[in-house]
């Protein structure tokens, strides 16, 4: 992919996600405009289907969707409702840490600054970007499997991990584009550009893309 091609890939794929559902934490974001749940949901989705992290989401909010309200719940009661998402043990202790954390240092409140975030049990960089991105609508690039995998598989960038590719757009992608880029790259990778066999002859913007890496495609 050309640098100047970006926009046009962009431009296609606006039109192009409305045909296919809303990511769960974008959806969370969208209904609730609330950081907290944003956060909460990010850690819920990691390594699990958006399906299950909407169900077992829903079913947490319900029943606690502040910091104070979830301290009052106990470990094996958040694992009963957010199960059976992946590690859910260790996501019901690291819910709680987090929300003791809230109250101890930031009066309740979810930080919107990256650095920040990262000092939590169970935050990485995707989560981080996530809640500031979605959470508070300030500039971030955040990245996971799909955005790593498709910046690569265009040609638009050539990296290896998930943390330089994150670093590398933030250098090379407009910056009109950030918040945006993780949810159109994200359902594009979920209905089309998957990881394996790609069904590349159904693609809105295979003229764009070099296909690196791409071995087998339908």
């Amino acid at each position: 992919m050309k640098e100047r091609d970006i926009h046009s890939a962009i431009r296609i794929l606006r039109h192009e996600v409305t045909k296919w559902d809303t990511p769960i934490v974008t959806l969370m974001a969208e209904t609730y405009e609330s950081p907290f749940r944003v956060l909460i949901s990010c850690i819920l989705s990691l390594r699990t289907q958006d399906s299950t992290t909407a169900k077992a989401s829903h079913r947490l909010f319900a029943v606690a969707d502040t910091p104070q309200a979830m301290l009052k719940l106990t470990a094996k009661r958040i694992e009963k409702l957010i199960y059976p998402v992946g590690f859910y043990k260790t996501k019901a202790k690291n819910i709680m840490k987090i929300c003791r954390t809230l109250i101890d240092r930031y009066g309740g409140e979810v930080p919107h600054e990256i650095d920040e975030l990262l000092k939590f049990n169970g935050v990485g960089r995707k989560t981080a970007n996530l809640v500031v991105t979605l959470g508070y609508k300030k500039p971030g690039i955040c990245v996971d499997t799909h955005v790593h995998r498709i910046s690569n598989r265009w040609g638009y960038i050539k990296t290896k991990t998930p943390e330089k590719t994150e670093f590398t757009l933030r250098d090379k992608l407009p910056k009109r584009y950030w918040i945006e880029y993780n949810d159109l790259l994200v359902s594009f990778g979920q209905h089309l550009c998957r990881p394996i066999s790609p069904v590349c002859s159904e693609c809105p913007v295979r003229e764009y893309c070099s296909q690196i890496g791409v071995t087998a495609r339908r």
